[in-house]
């Protein structure tokens, strides 16, 4: 079986694991007033922490997940084709530099661009999926 080369978009996969794992880290780390027994617990009853940068946390990555899987998808499709570079990469960079500067937005509560960085990050996705398709 053929490696798939390390397209533009596979290292901007990589990269897109470094956020997951740094914006994992960042909300658990933000959440200890929840308390051991809390965080080592099943969690049967949700709580929420009194931390308004957890919480803020703790949501953009459920926005980080919700269109993770379509970018992990679209950089997979474009390298396993042969299609990578150009558009796809242009798009797979906007991504990962719009979820970025979204996590940072998003913990420090500034509201209407954070909405515009998100915009650009889908923007990078169907720009993936437009030289995908094309």
């Amino acid at each position: 079986m053929n490696a798939i080369a390390a397209t533009t978009e596979i290292t901007v996969l990589g990269w897109s694991v470094v956020l997951l794992l740094l914006q994992i880290i960042l909300q658990a780390g933000t959440s200890g007033d929840l308390g051991p027994q809390y965080l080592f617990s099943p969690r049967d009853e949700p709580r929420e922490s009194a931390s308004v940068v957890s919480r803020r946390l703790k949501r953009a990555l459920d926005n980080l997940l919700e269109s993770y899987p379509a970018f992990v998808a679209l950089a997979l499709a474009l390298a396993i084709t042969g299609k990578a570079g150009g558009l796809g990469a242009t798009g797979a960079w906007l991504y990962l530099a719009a979820r970025v500067a979204y996590v940072l937005l998003y913990a420090a509560g500034i509201p209407v661009i954070r909405t515009f960085v998100w915009l650009a990050s889908f923007i990078g996705l169907v720009l993936m999926l437009i030289r995908l398709m094309t």
